[in-house]
């Protein structure tokens, strides 16, 4: 029996939109993207763009990278907001880690 391949449309938390994304950074398979840089790739579509991109739109190249390396991801972690999560929570580690560099 045959598999069907997956498309870049079949990712969850992809839509159109993201899928616009991903031409203009030449990415047209899941193949191609699961050798990506979720960050790279934020960063330039930033500088294609011409301006900072929400970076909730790291939190979907996470979620789609972290589908394309792993079919059997566990569903909570195809939802962008779970990488938003993992994000925001490496932000307030750094800014305490900051914090406490600067009172020594």
């Amino acid at each position: 029996m045959l598999t069907k391949e997956r498309q870049l449309k079949d990712l969850v938390s992809v839509g159109p939109a993201m899928l616009e994304d991903f031409e203009l950074l030449g990415i047209k398979t899941v193949a191609q993207l699961r050798r990506r840089s979720p960050q790279r790739m934020y960063r330039n579509l930033c500088r294609l763009r011409g301006q900072r991109i929400d970076p909730c739109c790291l939190d979907v190249f996470e979620a789609a990278v972290a589908q394309a390396k792993d079919p059997s991801l566990p569903v909570e972690q195809r939802q962008w907001w779970y990488w938003s999560k993992v994000r925001k929570a490496g932000e307030s580690g750094a800014n305490r880690s900051r914090k406490s560099q600067d009172q020594r």
